[in-house]
């Protein structure tokens, strides 16, 4: 059985606020050393599908400067087989940024056809989660399903942040529905789908001419299939996360300091791989003391880490305490500065003395009140606090900010620092 596998990779992930400015969502790193992307492609080698094809759009060099020609995931391999990124490009007049998912599987379908796969299985290249795909494949056989849709139950309070559907006793879907603010049903799309290639191409042209369409499978694809196909879900009981979220990014990589999590890093089995630098080895200076954490290679602690995950090259010095936080590579935390339950992104230098993370006064952020407001602080990429700044719970300091841009040290909970208009022009 030939199986095509397309990884949707274009999403701009607004929610994760600045983390989400500079690169697409799956781009994002997690975990100290993997993107986000790594799992979908570690997934799918590890079910022996070594056709991959990834489908971006929103700025996607770093996505494709991390993929490269697949050699970490073993996809640097000969075609048909090997991995593969579709870019949208103008050429035809159907040919343009994508509209939804659907509509970039169907500016794809002569790429698709020509693999001439029995099946086409389709990811999304933004969740965390081990899955053999072979298993789901194998149910959409037995069911003699046109569609297959992988789903777990959410919490009742998350049912709007998913596709949700109804099922009988046979788990043929008999009811969809994209997002609902309320929900009896607790069964969530896991953004996993397999379809037959041939039914799957016919039913994409039809969304293409239906001008009232969404061209996308939630809203518009899935639906009418479930009125007029063989649709099922295959439940899944394992680990998987949408990190859509600020909080649910910070609470996903603490989640991996935990005794016992099902997501095992560790399990020889089922590894997943990722593009890495050389470094050296972590060292833990005279000074250091380190409890319960992540650190990946090339980190020099010369301070106190706790409760955190570490990407590589990130140095913490003499002094320096990093707590409950998620640190991206080659930061910089100078001496005697405090960084708690925060998120930093990439080559972010932490003055000496700063503060960033403190009080108790948890006032939303005043420029994303509804991504910024549980407590978490976020630092752009390559900002540079300045020293002795002192920064409340939910700030924003935005990517490239200088200590010039520091109107204050003192920054309350809830603000934004950006960069100023004299240097902005």
């Amino acid at each position: 059985m030939d199986v095509l596998t397309l990884i949707l990779a274009g999403g701009e992930g607004s929610r994760l606020s600045i983390l989400g400015e500079k690169r697409a969502k799956p781009a994002v790193p997690f975990g100290g050393k993997y993107r986000i992307i790594d799992f979908a492609l570690s997934n799918a080698v590890n079910s022996n599908l070594y056709r991959v094809a990834v489908l971006t759009q929103y700025r996607p060099h770093s996505l494709m400067q991390h993929i490269g020609i697949g050699e970490p995931w073993d996809l640097d391999r000969r075609r048909p087989d090997g991995v593969q990124i579709w870019q949208p490009y103008r050429g035809r007049s159907d040919q343009d940024w994508y509209r939804g998912t659907s509509d970039a599987l169907y500016q794809n379908r002569t790429f698709i056809a020509e693999d001439r796969s029995d099946i086409t299985l389709v990811l999304s290249g933004d969740h965390i989660y081990k899955q053999d795909y072979r298993d789901l494949i194998r149910y959409h056989q037995e069911k003699g399903a046109d569609l297959t849709v992988a789903v777990m139950h959410v919490r009742p309070d998350e049912v709007n942040r998913f596709g949700i559907m109804s099922v009988d006793s046979d788990y043929r879907i008999t009811k969809f529905t994209e997002k609902p603010q309320q929900s009896e049903s607790t069964l969530a799309s896991m953004g996993i789908y397999v379809f037959n290639t041939e039914f799957m191409l016919r039913r994409l042209e039809e969304d293409a001419q239906d001008d009232s369409s969404a061209h996308d499978f939630g809203k518009s694809i899935i639906p009418k299939m479930v009125e007029n196909d063989n649709v099922f879900a295959y439940p899944f009981e394992g680990y998987w996360v949408d990190v859509g979220t600020i909080q649910a990014y910070w609470e996903t990589n603490l989640e991996l300091l935990k005794p016992g999590i099902e997501l095992d890093l560790y399990d020889p089995e089922w590894l997943i791989r990722t593009r890495s630098g050389e470094m050296p080895p972590v060292k833990f200076g005279p000074h250091s003391d380190i409890q319960n954490s992540l650190l990946s290679n090339g980190c020099v602690i010369n301070g106190t880490v706790i409760n955190s995950v570490l990407s590589p090259g990130v140095r913490v010095e003499r002094g320096a305490v990093v707590r409950d936080s998620v640190i991206m590579s080659d930061t910089t935390i100078r001496a005697g500065a405090l960084i708690d339950r925060c998120v930093l992104d990439k080559e972010i230098i932490v003055g000496e003395n700063a503060q960033v993370g403190v009080g108790d006064d948890n006032t939303p952020n005043q420029t994303e009140p509804k991504n910024i407001n549980t407590g978490i602080t976020i630092i752009g990429k390559r900002a540079h606090v300045a020293p002795n700044a002192t920064i409340g719970r939910n700030c924003r300091i935005d990517a490239d900010i200088t200590p010039e841009d520091f109107a204050q040290l003192d920054v309350p909970s809830g603000a934004t620092v950006s960069v100023t208009k004299a240097r902005s022009v």
